[in-house]
């Protein structure tokens, strides 16, 4: 009985502090922005936007 209640709470003190060792990480709390697309090298046809496309008829 001693043992198994030993057991029981070396169990529950374990997952404890693996629950909780994630608490208090620092690090920014959202996603980061993706980088900005680069500019198409010289030489390279430029690419259609909506902005830029001819209207459809």
């Amino acid at each position: 009985m001693k043992s198994t209640f030993r057991l029981i709470i070396g169990t529950a003190t374990l997952c404890l502090t693996v629950l909780l060792s994630g608490c208090g990480q620092p690090g920014p709390l959202y996603l980061p922005k993706p980088p900005a697309a680069k500019p198409a090298k010289s030489g390279n046809a430029p690419v259609s936007t909506p902005e830029t496309a001819a209207p459809q008829q």
